[in-house]
């Protein structure tokens, strides 16, 4: 089966959630957006995530002002942050094959999704407008604007990855719960 993990990153987050779902899938290819193809024929299993900037999904505003705050900081920023297109611009290109199955996830602060906003909500309801099967959505919790992840996101980041593997296999995924597709 063809995997492929697609992923923004501002801090570095969300690139390790990316991959460590990678290392669940049993081995993915791990792409940023800056690198992620728009046709997706011969892919089984396509799983996209992003951080929750301003409750959904980054802009090119958000992305300015991440890179800025972080210079301002002398924080990390991953190498593309400040790059124009993001998931918003690459879903609203992206065209996938017959029989693509999808996952989406996001990173965010700690909290009710009524306060935080969750980014994996818009990438599955970009990815369904899109024609595509989404299977399930996921958040992983890091403190503060910056990080880091909270304990444990990344071993729950593979476990949800295996638990991807085992729901396009047929096998009951009890780590769905939770999840809503």
């Amino acid at each position: 089966m063809t995997r492929i993990v697609v992923y923004e990153s501002m801090y570095g987050n969300t690139r390790a959630i990316a991959e460590a779902v990678a290392a669940g899938l049993g081995g993915a290819t791990v792409l940023s957006v800056h690198e992620a193809p728009e046709a997706l024929e011969g892919v089984e299993l396509l799983v996209v995530g992003g951080p929750t900037h301003m409750h959904g999904l980054t802009t090119a505003l958000g992305r300015r002002m991440a890179v800025e705050g972080a210079q301002k900081h002398g924080s990390h920023i991953e190498p593309d942050a400040a790059d124009a297109r993001g998931l918003r611009e690459w879903l609203a290109d992206v065209r996938g094959g017959a029989g693509l199955h999808v996952a989406a996830f996001d990173t965010r602060a700690s909290g009710a999704v009524a306060f935080t906003g969750s980014a994996a909500r818009g990438i599955a309801r970009r990815l369904r407008r899109g024609g595509f099967d989404v299977l399930a959505t996921e958040s992983f919790v890091v403190t503060g604007t910056e990080g880091p992840l909270t304990d444990g996101e990344l071993e729950r980041a593979r476990a949800w990855g295996a638990a991807l593997v085992r729901r396009l296999e047929g096998t009951p995924a009890q780590a769905f719960a939770g999840s809503a597709p």
